[in-house]
């Protein structure tokens, strides 16, 4: 069978963003009087949504959950001095596209946030399509979102390959039967 779809992850998979949004973390916890412990974030919550994140944090009132969102995906864009492009992956996928095949990206990261990101790595305009939480599908490691691009498309598993990082994304890519590539960068 023929690959006719790729699905990237974003966050650690496409581009590296890990520091860009600890940072910014950092930044808006400390306008509400709280440290972040950042060896504590990136071994127990990077790859988390906002609310699930700041809820696992203590942060329970849904009027703070949203305004310290908003304040982080405010300030994300003052981080970037960390962020970079995972180069042989995309030029993989810009290859791809260029004979047809179709390029999605799939995260559980903020449209918002991802679609800054793509426009400061200059990419922003290369890619079919993207499903994000802003989506409402369930969170990896449903395969929900994975699923809902291959139906988006019109192609099977077997006609898909996803390139993921994280352990609920691979758990995801499993479930719904597609092959993957696993991502360090």
């Amino acid at each position: 069978m023929q690959i006719k779809l790729i699905i990237l992850d974003f966050d650690g998979t496409l581009a590296s963003t890990e520091e860009a949004n600890m940072d910014a973390y950092v930044l808006a916890l400390r306008e509400e009087g709280i440290e972040l412990d950042t060896a504590e974030y990136r071994r127990s919550y990077f790859g988390m949504r906002c609310p699930e994140f700041l809820r696992a944090i203590g942060i329970t009132n849904e009027d703070d959950i949203d305004r310290i969102r908003r304040r982080k995906i405010e300030l994300y864009p003052t981080c970037f001095d960390t962020v970079y492009l995972n180069e042989p992956l995309w030029n993989f996928a810009r290859d791809f596209r260029s004979k047809g095949g179709k390029v999605w990206i799939v995260s559980t990261g903020q449209k918002e946030n991802i679609e800054n990101v793509m426009r400061y790595l200059g990419i922003d305009k290369e890619i079919d399509g993207m499903l994000t939480s802003s989506d409402a599908l369930e969170p990896k490691p449903s395969p929900e979102a994975f699923l809902k691009a291959m139906e988006i498309e019109g192609v099977t598993p077997a006609e898909t390959l996803i390139f993921e990082d994280s352990p609920v994304g691979i758990e995801a890519a499993k479930a719904c039967g597609a092959p993957y590539i696993k991502v360090e960068l």
